[in-house]
């Protein structure tokens, strides 16, 4: 897969099909836009192409108008994101930069700029909610109208529901902010996970009895926060069990940034710089500011102790079905 940060340069503009949102997530609705699309690509002899964007547009808003609150939690890193496009069988990925140019453009200069000099779209499908060009102007409508015009076809992809509810980015923020894993694996078709590189932290976990595994979250409001128990993939033939808080740290750290810290049980081998997958399995806790760091400690082992018992009922459950058989 192909990946272009903005539209690709004029050698690169083979004429495409083209699906555009963000992708966050890319749960199962999106899923079946992607195999909507890879379909059509297929039998018009396309490339098949997505457009997405970086920062989310509601994200750049909510700065612009001062208020980060209003901006959507992260399901998912960039990174994670392409992952799962280029699972989906996408040949090539434009990801736009939305800034203040871009959310100025209208409906008719979005269309000529981007879809047709920028992208050559010979065929689009979209959301049924999508709208587009400054201020939301322009909407599946006008679009239909303006493919017309400039000789592409427009679909809309109808909503897909789950469970009689729409599968949709916002279903599955709200199924991770209260720890419903199940849920959110229902809506993504595949359990929910965040990756990265294994980078130094300032090993303070090694000191107190609990190393981590530090992996740095890009975006400030994930969608997920608090302690957690988890496994992780990456490291061994089979995932690895362990307890993680993903959140700023509170207790020893006022930067704001924030960090995945997983630890893991009865591991001690160097990983950094190696590429992990932390499987998010139960939710432990809130995140939470101690007053120094024996207390810290003594919540972490609790939170271990928790862990290591999910894990021992787990074993327990499949030794005795197999006993059953």
């Amino acid at each position: 897969m192909k990946v272009f940060r903005g539209l690709p340069n004029a050698a690169s503009r083979a004429p495409c099909a083209l699906a555009i949102g963000n992708f966050d997530g890319v749960h199962r609705g999106h899923q079946a836009l992607l195999a909507r699309l890879r379909e059509v690509a297929s039998k018009m002899e396309l490339e098949s192409a997505v457009m997405t964007f970086e920062p989310h547009p509601r994200e750049f808003f909510a700065a612009r108008a001062g208020d980060p609150s209003k901006a959507p939690t992260r399901i998912a890193s960039l990174r994670d994101k392409l992952q799962s496009l280029a699972k989906a069988g996408v040949d090539r990925v434009i990801v736009e930069h939305f800034n203040a140019h871009f959310a100025s453009l209208s409906p008719q200069e979005f269309v000529e700029k981007i879809l047709v000099q920028g992208l050559h779209v010979k065929w689009l499908i979209v959301g049924d909610d999508f709208c587009y060009g400054a201020k939301r102007a322009g909407n599946v409508a006008t679009l239909i109208e303006a493919g017309k015009q400039y000789g592409f076809h427009v679909e809309s992809q109808p909503t897909v529901t789950s469970s009689g509810t729409r599968i949709s980015s916002s279903a599955v923020r709200e199924a991770l902010l209260h720890g419903d894993f199940a849920r959110a694996e229902e809506l993504l078709g595949h359990p929910y996970a965040m990756s990265g590189h294994v980078i130094h932290g300032k090993k303070l976990g090694r000191t107190i009895g609990f190393p981590t595994l530090n992996v740095r979250v890009a975006h400030k409001h994930p969608a997920l926060s608090g302690i957690y128990i988890v496994q992780v993939h990456g490291l061994d033939e089979q995932p690895l069990p362990g307890v993680a808080s993903i959140g700023v740290r509170p207790t020893v750290d006022d930067s704001g940034r924030v960090l995945l810290e997983t630890h893991l049980f009865d591991y001690s081998q160097q990983c950094y710089g190696r590429l992990i997958r932390v499987e998010f399995l139960k939710k432990l806790r809130d995140e939470e500011k101690y007053i120094d760091l024996p207390t810290l400690t003594a919540a972490i082992a609790r939170d271990a102790v928790q862990a290591r018992t999910y894990f021992k009922q787990l074993t327990d459950a499949a030794t005795s079905a197999t006993d059953r058989i």
